[in-house]
């Protein structure tokens, strides 16, 4: 199993439905909780490059999402309102009243939608690349929704494909990446053992986030309502978050600022670590100043 880096600590907190892991580092500083991505991804996959950064300065804690990372065994649906459950548990059990929350992709998408229900816990809020801002046209969001439902396409499937590493490899090069990745064969890696440990379908909040005519978690009415200080974070040649969805989201939120990184793909965290801890370290010093200012 890949290690995690020496100084970073695990706790497991106890649910009905198994365990939930959390790994956390940094001593001092304001609370950071960071919120990884789907399916084949965990939280040392995604902030591998980011929490030992924000640990000079924060308290920082890592959510092994359910079935992902070390949140493992875990029974029954990981749906929308349970994940967003999970966050509050995590910020109770470590006693924090509120927290910046950093998230990526569905992680992403979990982070707008508990700042737009628990804003009194968000102090301030960060986007890679969200989700839960999607629509498809007719037909191909029924395909979407036939494949969620059906296990032996959003999940059989996959799991076979990924057992090989070179489908892996190449999987990341056009899905998750748009140039160079300086610890690619690390990446590479690390989903293969992800792959090996829970398969390489979608995630039950992937599946369960699409209705039979219309997406059943879509934030964009609701975006409007968040208050908190917000980054978005967008790689420009992302094909999974089309970047122009991302701008209109950006727009409805009223304390936003939007950063879009040219050359870069889904999973910026990983294509430019250095680039996107800039960024969130930037925002995070500005506490108490207009972020649009």
């Amino acid at each position: 199993m890949t290690q995690p880096p020496d100084d970073l600590r695990s706790t497991f907190l106890p649910c009905p439905e198994g365990r939930l892991h959390v790994y956390s580092a940094g001593d001092h500083g304001s609370p950071v909780l960071l919120l990884s991505g789907a399916g084949v991804d965990n939280a040392l996959l995604s902030w591998r490059h980011l929490i030992p950064v924000l640990a000079r300065r924060h308290q920082v804690l890592a959510l092994d999402w359910p079935k992902q990372g070390r949140s493992r065994p875990w029974s029954g649906k990981a749906t929308h309102e349970r994940m967003l459950g999970c966050v509050t548990e995590v910020l109770d059990r470590f006693g924090l009243d509120s927290a910046t929350l950093v998230g990526l992709s569905q992680g992403g998408a979990l982070a707008l939608a508990y700042a737009i229900d628990h804003p009194e816990r968000v102090k301030r809020l960060v986007a890679l690349a969200p989700a839960g801002i999607l629509s498809f046209p007719p037909g191909v969001h029924q395909l979407l929704w036939l494949t969620a439902k059906l296990p032996l396409l959003n999940r059989t499937l996959p799991t076979a494909a990924f057992r090989s590493r070179a489908r892996i490899a190449e999987f990341a090069r056009h899905a998750l990446f748009a140039g160079p990745v300086w610890d690619f064969d690390d990446v590479v890696d690390e989903i293969a053992e992800e792959v090996h440990e829970a398969g390489g379908g979608a995630s039950d909040w992937q599946n369960a986030s699409i209705g039979p005519l219309r997406m059943r978690v879509d934030l964009r009415p609701r975006l409007p309502e968040i208050t908190t200080p917000t980054l978005i974070i967008q790689g420009d040649k992302d094909i999974g978050v089309h970047p122009e969805r991302t701008r209109a989201a950006a727009a409805l939120i009223p304390c936003c600022r939007l950063e879009v990184l040219a050359g870069v793909g889904h999973w910026s965290s990983r294509q430019t670590p250095d680039r996107v801890n800039r960024l969130i370290t930037d925002f995070l010093a500005m506490d108490g100043v207009d972020p649009l200012g």
